[in-house]
């Protein structure tokens, strides 16, 4: 959510950042007629209290019984006044809330313009693909073929866009998971937490989930509960309506959950396999960090979701993203990496700044210092990594000619020393 005063103050600065977005600026005139009519709504509320306030002391002492009761009749109509713009100001709330919570954040100067995804730049590209001696099979006839991955089941008892894991492909994911959690919590300082799998509709406001977002959504009929589309949600929302002490930023958590994700998805090269599916596992960073720092602390949390790329000797290559492409964020980069099978570079993290826009929805701050005003934190997510992508680029860039898949060093111990699937 946008600061109002930010609005208010400098309605061309945010028109302009609308713009880059490819936004309507005219979104910008709105909100200040809406701002404009609750606040004159209020005023006229205000008044007419104070009027009824200082009339009910002149009715106590009145000594005419027949002044006093025409007095009385009048502080009656006075009320359903009163009532009357109580209503139209509670209309006038509701619609500007409403407004505010789908005007978008707003880039950074520094974000590349564009108009689609095609106008990601490629900051870098690291690591070599391998030159295979025979033609590379996609990850799907491979994991048939070695009776890890179960299409036919994972279709017949949830339907399309599901699939199982076996034996070795379960374990494989399952050590994924393990080392990455390992990883970070070791050697990049996160603490790991547990969230539940489910959250209410406000955490999913929290983090802009909704309203724009909502069709997306696995909602649980009969309850205020939804699926969570990214652990994203439920860890942001661990410090909702909370005021920090500075002392406890920045605060670093990680955790490992399934997602899902009911997005509308289209037939051709991505139909077959695990690429795009309703249910997925991820393991997710989130940042709570001062406002000074949280382009540094951007940097940091990429270079945290880059080590694992590159512990997997995969190659794989770093997008900053444009304006098109940022989502809620103020600044956003991918990692993707490449996938011999399927020929394409495989998005397997976002990792994303988003300013004061979500901590400002969820109202948490922080305390600067003893005694301070209290001010918006900001947060920030990426993936550490996202799978089944991962899974996917493992399979098809570790491929051998006899159909086997050799497993990465890196996740051999987790794996009980096993170094080939076969």
């Amino acid at each position: 959510m946008l600061d109002i005063k930010l609005i208010r103050d400098q309605p061309d600065v945010v028109r302009a950042g609308f713009a880059r977005r490819g936004e309507d600026p005219a979104l910008v005139d709105q909100v200040l007629r809406l701002d404009e009519r609750r606040r004159e709504l209020l005023r006229e509320v205000e008044a007419l209290k104070a009027t009824r306030n200082l009339v009910s002391k002149e009715i106590s002492k009145m000594k005419d019984a027949a002044a006093r009761e025409a007095k009385i009749a009048e502080m009656r109509a006075l009320g359903d006044q009163i009532g009357e713009f109580d209503r139209q100001a509670a209309a006038a709330d509701a619609e500007f809330d409403a407004l505010m919570l789908v005007l978008p954040n707003l880039p950074d100067q520094r974000v590349p313009v564009g108009t689609s995804e095609h106008d990601n730049i490629v900051v870098r590209t690291e690591g070599t693909p391998r030159a295979f001696d025979f033609t590379p099979k996609p990850h799907w006839e491979l994991g048939e073929a070695l009776d890890i991955i179960d299409f036919e089941r994972g279709i017949k008892i949830s339907g399309s866009r599901f699939f199982v894991l076996k034996g070795a492909g379960a374990r494989l994911q399952r050590a994924l998971v393990g080392w990455m959690l390992d990883t970070h919590t070791t050697k990049h300082g996160y603490t790991e937490v547990l969230p539940p799998y489910v959250v209410k509709a406000d955490a999913l406001v929290g983090t802009g989930n909704l309203p724009k977002f909502g069709e997306n959504l696995f909602r649980i009929e009969g309850h205020d509960l939804t699926l969570i589309p990214t652990a994203e949600v439920p860890v942001t929302n661990l410090y909702r309506e909370e005021i920090l002490d500075a002392g406890q930023l920045p605060i670093y958590h990680v955790a490992y959950t399934p997602c899902w994700r009911n997005e509308q998805m289209s037939g051709g090269r991505d139909v077959r396999g695990i690429k795009r599916v309703y249910q997925f596992d991820k393991v997710e960073m989130v940042k709570f960090v001062e406002p000074a720092h949280s382009y540094a602390e951007l940097l940091t949390l990429i270079d945290n979701a880059e080590q694992i790329c590159k512990a997997l000797a995969i190659p794989y290559r770093l997008l900053e993203l444009c304006t098109a492409d940022l989502g809620t964020a103020v600044m956003k980069y991918d990692l993707e990496l490449w996938a011999p099978g399927v020929d394409e570079w495989l998005e397997v993290s976002s990792c994303a700044n988003f300013g004061d826009y979500q901590a400002r929805r969820a109202n948490i701050r922080y305390r600067p210092e003893h005694g301070a005003k209290p001010e918006f934190v900001h947060t920030l997510n990426g993936s550490g990594l996202a799978l089944p992508r991962v899974m996917i680029a493992i399979i098809e860039n570790y491929q051998q000619a006899d159909g086997s898949i050799v497993v990465p060093e890196v996740l051999r111990g987790y794996m009980g020393g096993v170094d080939v699937i076969r």
